[in-house]
């Protein structure tokens, strides 16, 4: 017998039959900005299992281009990963902040720079297995140098780079950081579709 994969068209419009029903929920920890839960949860054919999963307020990431095409990145130390990471900047949004707001005020902070212009690129969720994190990518272009204002406790290098020396080093495993590697996606479908 021969097996046909489904297209997404052909699946059910609705996803109630996937669906997880919270049955109890507590704070296993509350942390300075991430809380972990702890949920019991009936699954879809009524059985009964765990969920830990982490409250995050949810981030922003800039992907600034400076008028020679090059692309401004930092190298910032990790502590979960314990090493250096190559990634675009990015921060933490406080509550009920405005995410483009966030954007502003980070690319500020870590690189000195500000932007006369600004695109929403989309909205991307990094691990959606343990966490409530998203993140709103942001394209920043016309770029001025200005002075930055790193936050008490924050260390970084800020560089800038080629597109195709991205291309080489999340080829070759030297950014692995997802939110940069989606936004070099998203930096060639526009460039593909001349906007």
């Amino acid at each position: 017998m021969s097996h046909k994969e489904k297209n997404l068209a052909d699946l059910p419009a609705s996803d109630q039959h996937l669906r997880e029903t919270c049955l109890s929920s507590e704070d296993a920890y509350q942390g300075k900005f991430l809380r972990l839960k702890k949920d019991i949860v009936s699954l879809p054919d009524g059985q009964e299992t765990y969920r830990e999963y982490l409250i995050h307020p949810g981030a922003v990431a800039i992907l600034p281009v400076l008028d020679d095409g090059r692309i401004l990145l930092e190298r910032q130390f990790r502590y979960p990963v314990d090493q250096a990471m190559l990634e675009i900047p990015a921060g933490k949004l406080e509550v009920g902040e405005d995410p483009l707001i966030c954007a502003k005020r980070e690319l500020l902070e870590e690189t000195g720079y500000t932007a006369g212009s600004w695109e929403f690129l989309g909205r991307i969720h990094p691990v959606i297995s343990y966490s409530t994190e998203f993140i709103d990518i942001y394209l920043a272009k016309s770029l001025t140098a200005g002075e930055r204002c790193l936050d008490q406790g924050e260390f970084l290098d800020v560089f800038a780079a080629t597109l195709g020396e991205m291309h080489e080093w999340i080829a070759n495993g030297k950014i692995t950081d997802v939110k940069t590697i989606i936004s070099v996606y998203h930096l060639e479908r526009k460039m593909r579709s001349g906007n």
